[in-house]
């Protein structure tokens, strides 16, 4: 075949491909009115790991970009000064405890011989009552015995010395009556005694609640010092990526001052601008779906998270249809799932459902923009 006939066919064939594009051009795509159509990035929280006390970073074991899970140690605080007050603490509570469990059996024994005491001369007091009780008794048979004699004797019916000895006999038995009755009275300063000892000794319970209470005081302190401790070890709240090295091993740091800063996986979202029409269609929790630039045919299903309340400039990193529209409002699309392909400001393109519709399947089946 030869060239000239070939030509017109090629022309002709430049001619329908360049028609199409001109309809293409002139009558492009258009977004469905049920469907929102934005380009932003991807965006996350950053969490700052900051320290809670002044101390020097001794390990730092994360770098920029490192995967890091919760709960995963990320630096080490030096530790020594607080680690001195836990020994010393722990041998101030060590020997307050030695010196409690001294008193307390100190105290037991002196209470329960006191108790024992008090018991035993009460019972020795009872016995002797009986004595003193029973020889009042015989005093007074004695002096009427002494009595009836002395009236014999008078009559002439009965011998003198029988009257003395009768007057003898109650004699003894008064000396007898007032030795028991020291006895008694000393008995009784013996009880007293030993009641007063018991009290001293009960008052010791006063001093042994006095040393628990410094004890536990010693605890609590401690508790504190272990709590401080563990907050010298740095560990990641969530799961995530390491953002920024904010200090360096070797480095003190101040109260409150951060170390590093984590992107929480959980937390990404693509952020969108929306203009004032379209921002009164959205509502919180409508269906989405993001679509990266390396995925257009893999959309990941979204919600919408955030509606911004003030409209702002227009970035100049959005794309706007109009260079009419000068202020938007920010609208957060949040991933249903988590989704390993999502970086910090990674371009992405967002449909929003707000009508009665379907959620496009690729981004092929929406204009470009």
């Amino acid at each position: 075949m030869s060239f000239k006939k070939i030509l017109p066919v090629f022309l002709l064939f430049l001619v329908v491909v360049a028609g199409y594009f001109i309809y293409k051009k002139l009558n492009p795509k258009k977004v469905p009115s049920y469907l929102v159509e934005a380009v932003g990035r991807i965006d996350a929280e950053v969490v700052n790991l900051n320290t809670k006390y002044p101390a020097r970073i001794v390990k730092l074991n994360v770098d920029v970009g490192d995967s890091v899970k919760k709960g995963e140690v990320i630096a080490l605080l030096d530790s020594k000064e607080f680690k001195k007050k836990l020994k010393a603490l722990n041998s101030q509570i060590k020997a307050k405890e030695y010196e409690l469990l001294l008193l307390k059996s100190k105290t037991d024994t002196l209470i329960s011989k006191a108790k024992l005491s008090i018991k035993i001369k009460k019972n020795e007091l009872s016995s002797l009552n009986a004595q003193i009780n029973s020889l009042k008794s015989i005093i007074a048979q004695d002096k009427k015995d002494e009595k009836r004699i002395a009236s014999l004797v008078k009559r002439n019916l009965a011998k003198h010395h029988k009257l003395e000895m009768a007057m003898l006999k109650t004699k003894t038995d008064k000396e007898k009556l007032n030795t028991l009755l020291a006895k008694r009275k000393a008995f009784l300063n013996a009880i007293e005694i030993a009641k007063h000892d018991l009290s001293l000794a009960l008052n010791s319970k006063l001093n042994i609640d006095a040393l628990r209470s410094a004890i536990n005081a010693l605890k609590a302190q401690k508790e504190e010092i272990k709590t401080i401790i563990n907050d010298l070890t740095l560990k990641s709240p969530v799961d995530g990526f390491i953002d920024t090295k904010i200090a360096q091993k070797g480095e003190v740091v101040g109260s409150g001052m951060p170390v590093v800063s984590i992107i929480d996986k959980s937390s990404f979202y693509l952020k969108i601008y929306v203009d004032e029409i379209t921002n009164g269609k959205i509502k919180t929790a409508d269906k989405a779906e993001i679509f990266l630039d390396s995925f257009p045919n893999k959309p990941i299903k979204a919600v919408v998270s955030k509606i911004a309340k003030r409209a702002e400039f227009t970035p100049k990193e959005v794309a706007v249809r109009s260079d009419r529209i000068t202020r938007v409002y920010e609208v957060h699309l949040k991933p249903i799932e988590k989704c390993e392909y999502l970086k910090l400001g990674l371009p992405a393109t967002g449909v929003i459902l707000i009508g009665k519709g379907t959620l496009p399947k690729s981004l092929d089946e929406l204009p470009e923009l």
